[in-house]
């Protein structure tokens, strides 16, 4: 079994729900496309979503790299500790903004430790 690749997927669909929310939020608000703004809760949504691609970019090559050099299970465990920070992050976000520190440590750390556990692989045991 590829943990990589299901954490990977698992990724992804966070992200794809992440999106319906704001589908969600934007109905139930009457928020029409294009507009961004209007209402706070559905500005939650989208900054949630958002912030969640934005982080994205950085976990997901992060993930692979590491997977490279180190052992699999670890690394997706620390993947595993992204998904889990991202959904705090969700439910903090949507509650009050201003709680949503832990979440967003939780996504933080992770893809951190996956660049640096990618980079000394890189530099190490190439």
């Amino acid at each position: 079994m590829n943990f990589i690749h299901i954490v990977t997927i698992l990724a992804l669909i966070q992200y794809f729900f992440f999106g319906f929310m704001v589908g969600r939020a934007r109905s139930k608000y009457g928020i029409h496309a294009p507009a961004v703004s209007g209402n706070e809760h559905f500005e939650r949504a989208l900054r949630i979503q958002q912030n969640t691609l934005e982080q994205l970019v950085v976990f997901l090559p992060a993930l692979f790299i590491a997977a490279v050099y180190w052992s699999e299970g670890i690394i997706a465990l620390i993947g595993v500790v992204y998904l889990v920070g991202r959904f705090i992050y969700w439910r903090a976000y949507t509650a009050d903004p201003q709680t949503r520190a832990i979440g967003f440590l939780l996504t933080m750390i992770p893809s951190f430790v996956l660049m640096i556990a990618g980079l000394i692989g890189a530099m190490f045991k190439a």
